[in-house]
């Protein structure tokens, strides 16, 4: 049977959407620098969040830079980002040109993919003057710009530097003098009411923007700016997406930097904080509120607002029906079966959910937190600390326990170590221990405990917490940092700064290891860091620091070249104290392998860090120095205690040698040789004085001492 007769169309479809695509110039794909305004997709929001959420109208557009002033706009960033002048006065002319040319145009730059950047910059670098010009060009937009994917950054960037001048300002009681405008129409304005008329722009809106893609990074930015709390490098991971680029100038000065300190801010700042608080969640019903929790970005934005909300209004806050704690948690006594209790049961287990609950656990006043202990995790902080999520509840509940609570805590965590160990979960025990300390509860049940889980062949195997492998420490090795070893090398160093039993541990074990396996200790980056803090360390003896040094002859000049093992040898200076002729050995190790230190970068620090020049040219002031800071100037085998008249040495538990014990005696000759010397010199010089300043009678009796 003949098959029907078709057209072949899809191919030449295909063909035809082709030729129609090459024809069209507007359908065609941009280059990344051509980029402009690219339709963005609708950020991800919580589904009826707030109940009554005003949600903003779309986003303007701004329009276009045109191709000469992208190419202008771009020149322009690349030399603020090399930041190359001569000096600041070069840079400040140069800044103000720029500012001219953006003159009308800053929106337009603001949400330029490609110019974005020059305006971060040029705020990084502006002065209080051109901070308020910005500020007031942006006036009337905030709304819209901190949603913007560009531009957010850029409000980021500009109340941050911004917020210094307020406090200026308000030392001063007046705004900061600035140069008189051209312009007739320039308003002069402080800093204050600025930031005050961009958050009643945002106002009605902050149940939105909390949940916003961009714009909640931005509102905490803003947060933070007016309740004057730091904004530190450590403590941006609330306030800043991990992928956040990083923009900023070459060679920066440390204050220009993207950080704040803690700053004094004016009362309307408070006031307006407190009404940011309120009027973000007072929109909102008991269970939207508690649904942010487990938001991606509204869990991040509760946080801070309850964080901000118990520090800057008093732990009493909790007590008002309208604070956020106690919507959170409205029952009193919060017992099991009630709401509050399957809310804090169910943010246990949560990836996100869990960073809320232990911010209520640092920041929740006293009596609450008991309350939230005895009736959910005093029993079980065992099962709690095995959990990859909730372990880290668990940590923030230790820093929070009383002497008798820790102790009992610390019981149960320890009985579950072994398992901690296998699962690799030691940032709980870390945290045991070091609370341990600060209590001072007893540690030898985690000591015990420890033993069994890192035991070996060898007893206490330093290897195993520190998770090095065979290939590890090798010259060309690949090393990975993952952060099982990373968590290792700090519990071990955390175990060393606990004098007895615990840093005895690490100490013992590090001693007993190999020349070939120290070696590879020190080459591996996160396992040097134990090293170096080993010999460090004032808990270590002297005894194990010569040991552990002695361990490193005849490689001392190849472990000087290598990135990880250069810093040990660092380390080794400090570690050499009272041990000056160990130090002296170290420096002729390498002062021969002077011509490979100076072609590498991590040699020559090393060389430098050991005044090896000062070695070279003048060898005994170099000597001087290194014995006055070694502790001694010769060689004492226990110089940190006194040697026993039978011999018995009590630091080191034996009787000393027959060579050790008379080289103590040699010592002491010596050292009783010049004090007899010292003291008749002084004697007789106190003696000339007194005889010719003194009476007759006591001439007399100063001559008869003399005959």
């Amino acid at each position: 049977m003949p098959k029907e007769h078709k057209k072949r169309g899809r191919r030449e479809e295909q063909k035809k959407r082709k030729r129609d695509t090459d024809e069209d110039p507007s359908s065609k794909r941009l280059k990344k620098e051509d980029v402009e305004q690219v339709p963005e997709e609708e950020p991800v929001q919580l589904e009826n969040v707030g109940g009554e959420v005003t949600r903003p109208e779309a986003l303007p557009f701004y329009g276009m830079l045109d191709d000469d002033e992208q190419e202008y706009f771009k020149r322009a960033d690349e030399l603020l980002e090399l930041n190359q002048f001569a000096d600041p006065e070069e840079r400040s002319l140069f800044l103000e040109s720029v500012y001219k040319e953006a003159d009308g145009k800053e929106l337009k730059i603001a949400n330029s993919q490609s110019c974005s950047r020059l305006l971060e910059r040029l705020i990084l670098l502006s002065s209080p003057d051109q901070l308020k010009k910005l500020f007031q060009k942006f006036n009337g937009h905030f709304l819209n710009l901190v949603q913007h994917r560009f531009a957010s950054h850029c409000c980021e960037a500009l109340f941050i530097q911004a917020a210094p001048v307020v406090t200026q300002e308000t030392a001063a009681s007046e705004p900061l003098q600035t140069l008189p405008s051209s312009d007739p129409d320039a308003v002069v304005v402080s800093m204050e009411d600025l930031f005050l008329y961009t958050l009643n722009e945002l106002e009605g809106y902050m149940g939105f923007l909390m949940t916003d893609r961009f714009a909640s990074h931005v509102l905490r930015v803003l947060l933070i700016v007016f309740s004057g709390a730091p904004l530190e490098k450590q403590n941006k991971s609330v306030l800043q997406s991990k992928r956040k680029e990083k923009v900023g100038v070459s060679s920066l000065d440390k204050g220009l930097d993207m950080e704040l300190a803690k700053r004094t801010v004016p009362q309307s700042f408070i006031e307006a904080l407190q009404k940011v608080i309120n009027d973000s969640v007072s929109g909102m019903e008991p269970h939207y509120l508690r649904s942010l929790s487990t938001h991606p970005l509204g869990n991040p934005t509760l946080q801070l607002l309850l964080k901000l909300e118990l520090s800057h209004f008093g732990k009493s806050r909790a007590k008002d029906e309208k604070s956020i704690i106690h919507r959170l948690l409205p029952d009193n006594p919060i017992a099991e079966g009630t709401e509050s209790a399957s809310f804090i049961n169910g943010l246990v287990y949560d990836p996100i959910g869990s960073r809320l609950l232990e911010t209520i656990i640092e920041n929740a006043p006293g009596k609450l937190f008991k309350t939230i202990y005895a009736e959910f995790f005093k029993e079980r902080m065992g099962s709690l600390a095995r959990n990859e999520i909730a372990g880290y509840v668990a940590a923030k509940i230790l820093e929070r326990l009383s002497k008798d609570d820790l102790e009992e805590a610390m019981h149960q965590i320890a009985d579950q170590i072994p398992s901690l160990v296998e699962r690799n979960r030691t940032a709980i025990i870390k945290t045991l221990i070091e609370r341990c300390v600060a209590r001072d509860v007893n540690t030898s049940p985690l000591k015990a405990q420890l033993e069994i889980a890192y035991g070996g062949s060898n007893g206490f195997e330093v290897t195993r917490i520190l998770k090095l492998s065979a290939e590890d420490g090798k010259p060309g090795a690949k090393h990975e940092h993952s952060p099982e070893k990373v968590h290792g090398s700090l519990l071990a160093q955390t175990m060393m700064s606990v004098a007895g039993p615990l840093a005895n541990l690490v100490f013992d074990s590090l001693a007993n290891q190999s020349p070939e396996l120290s070696v590879q200790l020190a080459r591996d980056p996160t396992a040097s860091r134990t090293l170096q803090a080993a010999l460090v360390s004032s808990n270590a003896s002297v005894i194990f620091r010569r040991k552990m040094i002695q361990q490193f002859y005849g490689k001392v000049g190849e472990l000087a070249l290598d990135p990880a093992a250069s810093r040990v040898i660092d380390a080794v200076w400090d570690g050499t104290a009272g041990l000056a002729f160990i130090r002296e050995r170290i420096a002729e190790e390498l002062a021969e392998n002077e011509n490979s230190l100076r072609e590498s970068f991590v040699g020559r620090a090393v060389w430098r860090n050991w005044r090896m020049d000062l070695y070279k040219r003048k060898r005994q002031d170099w000597v001087k120095q290194s014995r006055y800071t070694a502790g001694n100037d010769g060689f004492l085998s226990f110089p940190e205690c006194k040697p026993d008249p039978n011999g018995y040495n009590s630091r080191a538990g034996k009787h000393l040698t027959a060579i050790e014990l008379a080289r103590h005696k040699h010592a002491a000759v010596k050292a009783g040789q010049a004090t007899e010397g010292g003291k008749s010199k002084k004697n007789s010089h106190a003696s000339a004085t007194i005889v010719s300043s003194g009476s007759s009678k006591a001439k007399e009796t100063v001559a008869a001492v003399a005959q």
